[in-house]
């Protein structure tokens, strides 16, 4: 049976991780989510649930206006052959989300451990990151060394790494 955001929010607050949440309706995107966004501060995020050629799954975590190059993407993360979008039965048997819903927080879930988790090195220079907590109808604030300590905690040490921009620039 897959978290809940109650789940997720008591999990945080037994790792002494502060949070604050924000209730607003359903998006899906990116554009959507820009529109609800009001007073929320820190960084905007995109997350990316992708598979390579050999079936290893990554979530690739970066800000809203990241340019993510997918063609080049596996070779920046030595994945086996190119990156295909996971497919979303796979999603929510593996991250217990549904589309438009894709969150770090989702590594929760992941009890199995087959996930890797990408964290965009851009992304980690706001010292707040905003993420769905599970769902698309909440958005969450964390500081990002608390992101990082989430992660870890759930057995998903992230990578941090520079997944946007051209490959010629990282």
């Amino acid at each position: 049976m897959a978290a809940t955001p109650d789940d997720l929010f008591a999990y945080l607050d037994g790792l002494g991780i502060r949070h604050r949440t924000i209730h607003h309706p359903p998006v899906f995107t990116v554009e959507e989510s820009r529109t609800l966004r009001g007073p929320i501060v820190g960084g905007h995020t995109k997350n990316l649930f992708l598979k390579d050629k050999r079936g290893a799954l990554f979530l690739v975590v970066a800000t809203e206006d990241a340019a993510i190059e997918l063609k080049s993407l596996h070779r920046r993360l030595g994945a086996s052959g190119r990156f295909s979008f996971g497919p979303a039965d796979q999603m929510r048997e593996t991250l217990g989300v549904e589309p438009g819903s894709v969150t770090p927080f989702a590594a929760l879930n992941d009890t199995a451990g087959r996930i890797t988790v990408v964290l965009d090195a851009g992304m980690m220079a706001h010292e707040t990151l905003n993420f769905h907590p599970l769902v698309n109808t909440m958005t969450t604030a964390i500081a990002r060394d608390d992101l990082v300590r989430f992660l870890a905690a759930t057995g998903h040490p992230p990578r941090i790494e520079p997944v946007a921009g051209h490959a010629e620039e990282v």
